[in-house]
């Protein structure tokens, strides 16, 4: 019984003088270096990316390079709108945009960030970058959206200029429209419009911009779907984040991107959220419209979606050093 007693204490003893060895050879402290250096390969490895509405190569390049540089996903979102804002040739957006009927250019857009944060500006005139200053809302005050006179004020005091917005050719162009005698608001069916662009960074976050300077000769104080958080744009990091463009009113009655999302958060993809938002509007059509409206998305899988109601809808992606356009999928 001794002899027993010693042999089985023996054992318990090398079997214990083992493991403990083993603990020193592999360590919980190993464990949690190779864990914390698996994280940071996986997001140091991610492939930034940026998508916007239309074609617009130069707008959507920065924001790609910006995000390829480092840049977080709303800085170069910001950053690459800035280029359309500034376009002159851009009748839609910024600086050289329609006028309302009365012939003044007032501006929308909106930002929203991976935390959820987002900032608006409504009906702001001799502003050229919104998008800019709508984040500048979200940063700098306690509020979410400025509007008209204050969102200006705000503005200037920020160091922003004011300068006219309209140009010759957008003036040309709407006393040509008030020769019509009467008020018939323009609605792009296959031409440009508001600029939505959507960036996932190197850290995997999604942020998304929208500016614009809205429907061509609307009344005066009208304001679209664009700067209104949950239609013109919406983000959810944990899911994806929605684009909008086309005819506001109607985006507005679905609060479509906040749709999508939620759609891609039951489980759907880009693609089939994008086109269940569409038949959301559909629905309440009797005939075919004339209008139009589309929607760009992404998720958090990087998976890219585009509908439309009428043919002509692109967008534009960069990823990998690689800038293209791409025509959407419609209904019509």
């Amino acid at each position: 019984m001794l002899l027993y007693w010693w042999l089985m204490k023996r054992k318990t003893f090398i079997h214990q003088s083992s493991l403990l060895a083993g603990g020193i050879l592999i360590s919980p402290t190993f464990f949690h270096v190779k864990e914390d250096r698996l994280i940071k390969k996986n997001i140091s490895s991610h492939t930034p990316y940026a998508i916007s509405t239309w074609n617009v190569p130069r707008a959507n390049e920065i924001a790609g390079e910006a995000l390829e540089k480092g840049s977080n996903a709303l800085d170069a979102a910001v950053l690459g709108v800035a280029y359309e804002e500034a376009n002159l040739l851009n009748t839609t957006v910024g600086k050289g945009g329609a006028p309302d009927r009365d012939g003044e250019v007032t501006l929308d857009a909106c930002v929203m960030n991976h935390k959820g944060d987002c900032g608006a500006v409504l009906a702001v005139q001799n502003i050229t970058h919104v998008a800019a200053l709508a984040k500048d809302v979200m940063e700098k005050t306690p509020h979410v959206i400025l509007a008209g006179e204050g969102a200006k004020k705000f503005a200037l005091s920020q160091g922003y200029i004011s300068e006219n917005l309209l140009t010759p050719e957008s003036e040309k162009a709407w006393q040509e429209w008030l020769k019509k005698g009467r008020y018939e608001p323009e609605i792009n069916v296959e031409n440009h419009d508001t600029i939505g662009m959507l960036c996932s960074d190197q850290n995997g976050h999604l942020s998304g911009v929208c500016t614009t300077s809205g429907l061509a000769y609307k009344m005066k104080g009208r304001v679209g779907d664009s700067p209104i958080i949950g239609s013109g744009l919406f983000i959810d990091n944990n899911v994806g984040g929605a684009v909008a463009t086309g005819l506001g009113e109607e985006v507005i009655k679905t609060v479509g991107s906040f749709l999508i999302v939620e759609l891609m958060r039951q489980g759907k993809t880009p693609q089939e959220a994008c086109e269940e938002a569409v038949s959301r509007i559909l629905e309440k059509q009797i005939s075919k419209p004339d209008f139009q409206v589309a929607y760009l998305a992404t998720n958090k899988k990087g998976e890219i979606g585009s509908y439309s109601i009428h043919k002509g809808f692109t967008y534009t992606q960069y990823k990998n050093n690689l800038n293209q356009n791409i025509a959407s999928k419609a209904v019509y």
